[in-house]
């Protein structure tokens, strides 16, 4: 299954700003517009690691894990980021 996350971006001076909508707390900052997008998905790897762990310590012992449509992102999985533009000012 291909997970798909929306990048919002924009340049503000000399920086590059981006943040994943889907996911609060996700966001980066980078001279180059190239390095935003690879912060961005390191990022967003980390965030989804971090939560599924974190809910798996909240579950505590004698839970059951099931799989769905929303597969976990694996470690070594392409992140596939779509890049929109910013509405508005």
């Amino acid at each position: 299954m291909q997970n798909e996350y929306t990048a919002v971006v924009k340049q503000e001076g000399d920086w590059w700003v981006g943040w994943i909508e889907e996911i609060p707390g996700v966001n980066c900052q980078e001279k180059i517009y190239d390095e935003l997008k690879e912060s961005l998905e390191v990022t967003l790897r980390e965030a989804l690691e971090f939560n599924r762990q974190d809910a798996l310590n909240s579950a505590g012992s004698g839970y059951k894990e099931e799989k769905n449509r929303y597969s976990k992102i694996a470690a070594n999985q392409t992140l596939h980021l779509t890049v929109s533009s910013l509405h508005g000012k």
